[in-house]
């Protein structure tokens, strides 16, 4: 028995381990990272360009060769009888002036590049995964937001039926009701399909089926901002420290480790060997040699520099340019964020608490018809409206809080 729970508990593990994400980011931040197939791929490729680190410092393989003389023309295919001679030699060139040890740098800082474009994709998938999570969340608190006044409708509608009964208001006010509960309906099928959209986007980047289910969100997504102002954001971005521009300075670095490089190619290398001659069973002679390369194509070696230093100033530029368009992005996005911040918190203080008055005092005065249900209907729209724009203006509060974030980094 306690052998059998063992193995359904070993059973178990890795479903529990691998628990449907969806209930908040931190769920959707954790599945994204295990399991998104682009950053597999970067990783594949992160460790790929550190294995050439090791390999570009090493010497290149000895060769070795053997020969026979003396062969009968006749028939070369044998070997060589009495008075043939067999030759073997081994031979090893070595790069001199310091080459290896440049090589191997520029295969490290072209490494450190891959690594950072990585870490920059995983900040822009982070950011698309938290787009696609506040827009799921969004549309299922917008289709509570619209049962909730799907509710209040019908409540309405049986209040105006009631007082039709009484022949205290016209048979139009549940009519009126029922043709809102109409538009409603309408709009959740909206809703609807937006979430749907949401989920199968987010499924894509999570990497798993687009009909997969997500576990309903158990709270309002948090996405904190590092910087405390905007001048914080544009700091970070002038001191390098996002990985596209970091990864954009390694190129460069590693460009100008080559310009070195090549200069140091015009220098020759050599070539070191020993062999020996074998006459009948015996070794008849040893010899050494040395061989040196005759560094002639200069003019080759030359414009191989040029191409170095363009290469450079190609990257110096393009970190320019990602810096400059960064900038722009976070100035953008923070300029959304602290707008949809105000429109929150002015729909919340006070559109929210005037609105329900409002309906309050409407529901108030319809009941001892001191109004129509024009004016019920007019208020309660304005108040249901006032919570549903509450929560887009939280969900674009949240789209630019996750723009800014792929750019200045998670919160530590």
């Amino acid at each position: 028995m306690i052998a059998a729970l063992l193995v359904l508990c070993a059973l178990a593990a890795p479903a529990m381990a691998q628990s449907v994400p969806g209930e908040d980011v931190a769920s959707v931040h954790a599945w994204l990272r295990d399991n998104n197939p682009e950053l597999r791929a970067l990783q594949a490729e992160t460790e790929a360009a550190r294995a050439r680190i090791q390999p570009a410092g090493a010497l290149p393989d000895p060769s070795a060769s053997i020969s026979f003389r003396n062969l009968d023309p006749d028939r070369p295919w044998q070997l060589p009888g009495d008075g043939g001679e067999v030759d073997y030699s081994l031979r090893q060139r070595v790069p001199l002036w310091g080459k290896r040890g440049l090589a191997r740098t520029i295969a490290r800082q072209s490494a450190e590049a891959v690594a950072l474009d990585r870490d920059a994709v995983l900040r822009e998938l982070i950011a698309e995964a938290e787009t696609a999570y506040v827009r799921y969340w969004h549309a299922d608190q917008a289709i509570a937001v619209l049962d909730r006044r799907l509710d209040l409708l019908r409540q309405v509608e049986e209040m105006a039926g009631v007082r039709y009964a009484l022949g205290m208001a016209a048979q139009q006010d549940s009519i009126r009701a029922q043709v809102e509960q109409t538009v409603m309906q309408r709009e959740r099928i909206q809703r609807l399909a937006e979430k749907r959209e949401a989920m199968a986007a987010l499924n894509g980047l999570l990497g798993r089926p687009a009909d997969a289910p997500l576990a309903p969100p158990a709270q309002r997504p948090v996405l904190a901002i590092r910087s405390g102002d905007l001048g914080d954001a544009l700091n970070v971005l002038d001191s390098s420290a996002h990985p596209a521009v970091l990864a954009q300075q390694a190129r460069a670095q590693a460009a100008r480790t080559n310009v070195e490089l090549q200069r140091r190619n015009r220098y020759p290398d050599v070539t070191f060997g020993v062999g020996a001659m074998q006459r009948e069973d015996g070794l008849e002679s040893m010899e050494v040699m040395l061989e040196v390369e005759i560094p002639f194509q200069q003019t080759a070696r030359r414009e191989r520099e040029r191409e170095s230093r363009l290469l450079e100033q190609a990257a110096l530029a393009r970190m320019d340019a990602t810096r400059q368009a960064l900038a722009s992005q976070v100035t953008t996005a923070w300029a959304q964020w602290r707008s949809a911040q105000d429109r929150r918190e002015i729909t919340e203080q006070t559109l929210l608490p005037q609105a329900d008055a409002a309906f309050q005092s409407a529901l108030a005065s319809y009941q001892v018809g001191e109004v129509d249900f024009g004016t019920l209907l007019e208020a309660l729209n304005q108040w249901q409206g006032a919570d549903l724009d509450r929560v887009d203006a939280l969900r674009d509060e949240l789209l630019a809080a996750a723009a800014v974030r792929a750019i200045e980094g998670e919160t530590p």
